[in-house]
């Protein structure tokens, strides 16, 4: 389980994750420079120390290191969500409370990452023995007809739920 990162490192991370390609600890200091004064070599010793906990891969480049996220910014969120419910003594309770906590758009988000991941992932037919002894179960309902594409990656189905909940977000602007 990642421990969170701390708000130097959350900084760091935020820009390596937003610009999606190696960057270098000049690139970074004088970005967070535009935010905070800040030294050349704390920002080394941080992107060394994210480098230390395997949350960035480097390569050399020269006379410098050029810095690349090793996972997305999804996949630590849904690490620490994950985490933080495990730890639960009534995993049931703290998703009911975890979703009361959510806006409208983060409902329908959560609905469209729960049909992407029963599509990919579906529930494995029972045995013939158990079929017949089954009650009739109601007929699914059609699937929407704006439906994403199959994602091959977790990354990729997060990334279509986002896209959804924008363009459902810019509807509403309209």
């Amino acid at each position: 389980m990642p421990r969170p990162l701390g708000e130097l490192e959350d900084a760091v991370m935020t820009r390596v994750w937003q610009w999606n390609r190696p960057v270098t600890v000049r690139e970074v200091l004088e970005d967070l420079q535009q935010e905070r004064s800040i030294a050349y070599t704390t920002v080394m010793t941080v992107m060394d120390n994210l480098h230390q906990k395997g949350w960035v891969r480097r390569e050399v480049d020269g006379r410098a290191y050029r810095y690349t996220a090793v996972s997305t910014r999804a996949a630590y969120s849904a690490a620490l969500m994950n985490e933080a419910w495990a730890q639960s003594d009534n995993p049931a309770a703290a998703l009911v409370a975890f979703f009361g906590m959510m806006s409208q758009d983060q409902r329908e988000a959560l609905n469209d990452a729960i049909r992407i991941v029963q599509r990919d992932n579906p529930i494995p037919a029972p045995p013939e023995e158990a079929v017949e002894a089954a009650e009739p179960v109601r007929a699914a309902e059609p699937a929407e007809a704006a439906e994403p594409a199959k994602a091959a990656e977790p990354v990729e189905a997060a990334e279509a739920v986002a896209d959804k909940a924008a363009e459902r977000s810019e509807g509403r602007e309209r």
